[in-house]
């Protein structure tokens, strides 16, 4: 696991977009696994700029997302249908065609058919990860085990405490969501972690520490053979990491 440290996030994010637009680059019809959160947001806004600006070509370019509420329909403004529209997609020449963002609402079971069948056709190139607080990934939420596969999550009363700030009242928080497995995560053949925010714990079970605990998903980063971990310079500060 390659550990980069940014001096802010603004650095942090031109450094993910360095990666996803080397990848872009040299296979025009890549497949991005993306996330949501405050985390990718600026390196989105910079892949968006490099596009207008640098030619960065996403025409080719497919994409598949790591999770969705359960109970949100895609023009709901904190669906990640709608997250990926308004910082992303909205802004690149992709084919959203190409794009695929899990349903949040009908049949969870008919949607998690579909979104396993995507996955399990899929190679992905790269995935972007945030990490919650807890340490998890996707919405692969803490726990005696993990997943392999695409499945539906109960979200932990801090996921909902810490997305609660998107939404009117804590009580609109959806409490389960659609989530890639650990397992899909892993099979891609680049991980790409960009850290943001009070996510001590975490970096601290995940850069200090050699166990590889289900109550911590992103320790599991440790495993893949090609993961990228990029946090700021006060955060590896705070909790001592020298690198």
């Amino acid at each position: 696991m390659k550990v980069i440290i940014a001096k802010d996030h603004a650095e942090a994010s031109r450094l993910g977009a360095d990666i996803i637009e080397k990848i872009v680059r040299e296979k025009p019809d890549c497949t991005l696994g993306l996330a949501t959160g405050s985390s990718p947001v600026g390196m989105y806004q910079e892949l968006s700029r490099r596009c207008h600006e640098e030619k960065l070509d996403f025409s080719r370019v497919h994409s598949v997302n790591l999770d969705e509420y359960v109970g949100l329909a895609p023009s709901h403004d904190q669906s990640y249908r709608y997250f990926m529209d308004d910082n992303l997609f909205d802004h690149i020449n992709i084919d959203k065609a190409n794009t695929y963002v899990a349903k949040g609402i009908g049949s969870v079971e008919a949607n998690l058919r579909e979104f396993n069948a995507v996955l399990n056709k899929t190679d992905i190139d790269v995935q972007v990860l945030g990490v919650g607080p807890d340490g998890h990934l996707g919405f692969n939420e803490p726990g005696e085990k993990l997943y392999d596969g695409a499945h539906q999550e109960v979200l932990d009363e801090s996921t909902i405490d810490a997305n609660q700030r998107f939404f009117a009242s804590r009580d609109e928080v959806p409490r389960f969501a659609v989530t890639m497995g650990m397992g899909n995560i892993m099979r891609a053949k680049k991980l790409l972690m960009i850290v943001a925010g009070s996510k001590q714990d975490a970096m601290r079970k995940l850069l200090l520490s050699d166990k590889i605990d289900p109550k911590c998903p992103c320790t599991f980063m440790r495993l893949h053979r090609d993961a990228v971990v990029i946090l700021e310079q006060a955060l590896a500060d705070e909790i001592g990491y020298k690198g």
